[in-house]
């Protein structure tokens, strides 16, 4: 995530009792021994393998894992050490990446590489590192002209804190939606860590903007409820001074607020909790945790005026706000940011009515309505009939998923929005945005394009050989990257699983 985003002079007040409760969650993680399911060797020597010499395992899928293998050496003694690289590839088109000049502004250390010197050998290598991979490439830097070394024995530790076998995949005629469900399902497993992580390669930490996808997903699949209110409980017990949700926390070695914070993310936290009650009932946590999603809108208030948002940046006397939306560096979030608020008070109001607060629900009905009228006002173009963002009036599809999303445009008239503005060159680019576009055609009763959107999207990343799916995927770019480099692109993460919970929540496999 973005340098920019953070703010430093937050400060964290941590919340005993809610953290206790999160910790007494703390799943059990099941491994599973795996083996390689095919080997391509490139090396000189029929005995064993000498400098230059590559092996590349392939485990048949990417799955978040510890890898182990032994190492004997054959010819003469021992005369100097034994100089491996390792590199974990989650996609077969990582193992050609040259990233010795790598220069993205997120850390290197990210990259998923090892430089090992073995003094002694025969031994049993176990990485202590955790990786995403499906593809392991062991490349000898060097031995000496006296010996070689033998890799063999190698076999990978799946972690997770869910079994995939559990989760009974879609039976469909269409190959590519049941390679989607899949790699859908698939994905999920492997960020369902000891928190829902955002990649197994890459934060691997706990963002509420993903842990609301991953947790919807997780009701129709896998149903592990006590992970989504352990990362509920963690999000109420490491607020700011303000009583602000961090957009992620960090999990060890102990709880902690990252200094990233995003309006929208922090104004999610009210449907996640709404929807965990929704599935399992559970009052308590709904009555202990509803104030901290009300706080969460009182604090995006303080940057209204008039009823209108200011712009991501402006200091309208409460600092600055940041949010998320998408990736695109051109988007003008305003709008969009506007209606993400209108999508929160819908949900605050349900937590009210749940509750029996009729007071507190009409003042969000009110403000609902302030808001909504407000919008109209500012970002609706009569002529174009569309929503505009920004000084230059920028027309994109976030700006029209997300007020279709808060119930902000007649439902009757919401698919002819988007039939006008699929075509903006302000395109999205995460699955994130992709997934809201799609349930912004089902608010529009448009479950055949719907279905045809999630086939054609994350169809398009399996046709380009994805097993699981990825934090960014523009079909007219594979190597487009927020970071400078798509070297530290996460190909499986959370805001991508999203497919497995469309076909069964909506049963979008029966309108192709």
């Amino acid at each position: 995530m973005a340098t920019d985003w953070a703010i430093n002079t937050a400060a964290m007040v941590k919340k005993p009792y809610f953290i206790e409760k999160a910790q007494a969650l703390l799943p059990r993680l099941y491994r599973v021994e795996e083996f390689p399911v095919s080997c391509e060797e490139k090396r000189k020597s029929k005995d064993g393998y000498g400098k230059g010499d590559v092996l590349i395992l392939d485990f048949g899928h990417n799955h978040a894992a510890y890898f182990r293998f032994f190492c004997r050496s054959v010819g003469s003694p021992m005369d100097a050490p034994a100089f491996l690289h390792i590199k974990f590839c989650e996609t077969e088109k990582e193992l050609w990446e040259d990233t010795a000049n790598y220069n993205g502004w997120i850390s290197k250390g990210w990259l998923q590489e090892e430089w090992l010197h073995i003094d002694e050998l025969p031994r049993l290598i176990e990485m202590e590192r955790r990786y995403a991979f499906r593809f392991v490439k062991i490349t000898v830097l060097d031995t000496s002209p006296k010996f070689r070394v033998v890799l063999e024995q190698a076999a990978r530790i799946k972690v997770s804190s869910v079994k995939e076998e559990d989760v009974e995949l879609i039976t469909s005629e269409d190959a590519l939606l049941q390679k989607i469900d899949e790699a859908s399902v698939r994905t999920l497993a492997n960020c369902m860590q000891t928190v829902f992580e955002d990649g197994p390669k890459r934060d691997r930490r706990l963002w509420l903007g993903d842990l609301r996808l991953q947790a919807l997903t997780n009701y129709e699949t896998f149903k592990n409820q006590n992970l989504v209110k352990r990362s509920l409980y963690l999000f109420a017990g490491l607020p700011n001074q303000k009583g602000m949700i961090p957009a992620c926390i960090f999990e060890r070695p102990e709880p902690l607020m990252d200094d990233t914070f995003l309006l929208d993310y922090a104004l999610f936290f009210a449907p996640v909790l709404e929807e965990y009650y929704e599935y399992t009932k559970d009052k308590e946590t709904l009555e202990e945790l509803a104030q901290c999603a009300f706080l969460q809108m009182d604090i995006a208030m303080e940057f209204v005026e008039n009823g209108i948002v200011c712009e991501e940046g402006k200091d309208v006397g409460a600092g600055v706000y940041h949010c998320f939306i998408d990736w695109n560096e051109v988007l003008d979030k305003q709008c969009a940011m506007q209606a993400v608020i209108l999508y929160a008070l819908r949900y605050c109001r349900k937590l009210c009515r749940l509750l029996g607060m009729p007071e507190k629900e009409e003042y969000y009905k009110n403000l609902y309505e302030e808001m909504k009228q407000a919008a109209y006002e500012k970002f609706w173009d009569t002529q174009r009939q569309v929503f505009v963002s920004g000084k230059e009036e920028q027309i994109s599809i976030a700006s029209q998923v997300w007020m279709i999303l808060a119930q902000a445009v007649p439902k009757e008239e919401a698919a002819a929005l988007l039939e006008r503005t699929k075509d903006s060159p302000v395109v999205m680019v995460t699955p994130y945005m992709h997934h809201f576009y799609v349930t912004a055609l089902l608010e529009s009763d448009e479950k055949a394009k719907a279905a045809v959107h999630v086939k054609a999207y994350w169809g398009g990343m399996i046709q380009a050989g994805a097993d699981t799916f990825w934090e960014l995927y523009n079909p007219a770019n594979e190597k487009e990257s927020p970071y400078g480099s798509h070297c530290v692109n996460s190909y499986c993460h959370a805001w991508s699983c999203t497919p497995a919970y469309l076909l069964r929540k909506y049963g979008l496999d029966k309108h192709l």
